[in-house]
């Protein structure tokens, strides 16, 4: 084909599963010959200052909620089955608007991409013949994800697929693909050198906490006091970019051998797959690189929202718990270590929950789209 497809990749940054997504995306479309792939966050590119004002509420909220002001999560459910037409979610759908139709114009894009709602496009790319897909990044549907004029969803278990089709997608315009993750997650080689093996013995018990770049999950320090008292327990804690709470760790178990203290990593993905169990929030991102590594999950005080919903899966399917504060969580990470069987249980059933390369089998999906499309206007 001497046609080479543009793709337009649109993004968010509230938390950063949404981006990771794109960026996986991106890297898998470049894998594979496509040289004309950009992605666009598209709040920040089209409303800078409400995209300071809603990211930061965002944040604010995953610690207003600790103490009972949980604003997210009460809009999350007051709007999760409302219709698209209305006043809602018709506003979703000008934002942006104005800015996608010069981006559009721009890069004339053969395919655009959402993984984040955004509800400006399916209404643009209707207009102009452009095919449109959107990414779930979650385990759960919200009516926002939701739009008449979507070519193709792609979701991360059959049940979403059973729910859209249930509210009037044809079957065709839904794949079971995963979320996007970075490929070393999914080729992950176990026989390559581990440069995290020489700090956290792989043969012995050990917990990762993954803390957040914001602290978000909390009670960090006390969790660790507790699971050192698990016999023969050793803990790991990745704080992001959260340089506050690494330092703060790092002089306070400076001689604890058995905390290993990290700030952001690249290459966490080694550090996961020689770790016993993750105790996390429940970002769909994080949750599908552990599920990827078939390494069980602890899911601590879940936000009401996606991430109560995302646990909520997960733990229907056996395959993580969760806890809502440390006695309960060091409980059930002792339970456990104390049964064998129990661990290699989990890791069968979450294969079954991983079934492909999602960045990879949706890039080769939109391009079947795009090359039937160029080829149609021949």
């Amino acid at each position: 084909m001497n046609h080479k497809p543009k793709i337009l990749i649109l993004t968010a940054s509230y938390g950063d599963g949404h981006l990771q997504a794109a960026r996986a995306l991106k890297q898998s479309f470049l894998n594979q010959g496509v040289e004309c792939v950009r992605v666009v966050d598209l709040m920040r590119e089209a409303h800078p200052f409400l995209n300071t004002i809603t990211t930061t509420l965002y944040l604010t909220s995953t610690q207003t909620s600790k103490f009972g002001l949980d604003y997210y999560g009460w809009s999350y459910y007051m709007t999760r089955e409302t219709k698209p037409d209305l006043a809602w979610n018709r506003y979703f759908k000008i934002i942006g608007k104005k800015k996608l139709k010069e981006i559009i114009a721009e890069e004339r894009p053969d395919a655009i991409i959402n993984t984040f709602p955004f509800g400006a496009t399916p209404e643009l790319c209707r207009g102009l013949g452009i095919p449109c897909f959107t990414v779930l990044t979650d385990f759960a549907l919200h009516s926002r994800w939701i739009h008449p004029d979507i070519d193709k969803y792609y979701v991360a278990a059959e049940e979403l697929k059973e729910q859209l089709v249930s509210i009037g997608c044809a079957p065709r315009q839904v794949e079971v693909s995963g979320i996007p993750i970075r490929s070393d997650f999914i080729r992950y080689d176990y026989s390559q050198p581990n440069e995290f093996a020489m700090q956290v013995d792989p043969w012995r018990k050990s917990v990762l906490i993954l803390a957040g770049s914001y602290g978000v999950l909390g009670n960090v320090d006390e969790m660790i006091r507790e699971l050192l008292a698990i016999d023969d327990c050793q803990v790991a804690v990745v704080c992001g970019r959260n340089r506050k709470l690494e330092q703060k760790l790092l002089a306070q178990y400076a001689d604890q051998p058995d905390v290993h203290i990290f700030g952001f990593l690249e290459n966490i993905h080694q550090l996961m797959s020689i770790s016993s169990c993750i105790v996390s929030k429940a970002g769909g991102l994080t949750l599908s690189e552990s599920l990827a590594l078939r390494i069980p999950l602890f899911i601590y005080k879940p936000f009401a929202g996606q991430e109560k919903e995302n646990a909520l899966f997960l733990a229907n399917k056996g395959v993580a718990a969760i806890s809502n504060h440390t006695e309960e969580l060091v409980s059930q990470i002792r339970s456990f270590f104390s049964d064998e069987k129990l661990a290699a249980d989990i890791k069968a059933r979450m294969t079954k929950l991983q079934p492909k390369c999602a960045a990879e089998f949706i890039a080769e999906d939109v391009l079947r789209t795009v090359n039937r499309t160029v080829g149609a206007h021949k």
